[in-house]
């Protein structure tokens, strides 16, 4: 079943942080090698208001093989309170182009392989593109059920 068009991962790396370890909380999120399925980590330069350069790191899928196995992984990794956190912020994490929402801890990834959701601050930024047919906010949110339930294991 396709449940995403899309999926967007990206994080920033302020100068202060250690790189190799966001990156490495990066890859946490998949459960394959980017480098042996040609999935690229892109990398952007920002400007902060202080004047430091800040690194943006970014992974897109778009291949549904590649989205679900990654959505699979993720799901086994967050637990059943963040699960219901989710499920009851389902309406305030999709906007109106059906894209869903969800951030991770970006310390707390990359240092100690535990995946905490976030409502702000320093995380990993995560958007899915939801796949719905007809494409309306009430099947959006139910395909974000069904992705985060155990149906999909």
């Amino acid at each position: 079943m396709k449940y995403a068009h899309r999926l967007d991962l990206t994080v920033y790396s302020k100068p202060e942080d250690n790189e190799n370890e966001i990156v490495s909380g990066l890859r946490r999120f998949f459960p394959y090698s980017l480098a042996d399925e040609k999935i690229a980590i892109e990398r952007g330069i920002a400007g902060s208001r202080e004047e430091k350069k800040i690194t943006i790191l970014r992974i897109i899928l778009e291949k549904s093989s590649h989205i679900n196995k990654m959505l699979s992984h993720l799901c086994s990794k967050i637990g059943s309170e963040q699960k219901d956190t989710i499920f009851e912020q389902i309406e305030s994490r999709l906007d109106r182009r059906n894209d869903f929402f969800l951030r991770f801890d970006k310390h707390n990834l990359a240092k100690n392989n535990i995946f905490s959701l976030e409502d702000k601050g320093d995380c990993y930024h995560l958007r899915i593109s939801i796949a719905s047919f007809p494409k309306k906010r009430e099947n959006a949110m139910e395909v974000v059920r069904n992705i985060f339930n155990s149906s999909m294991h």
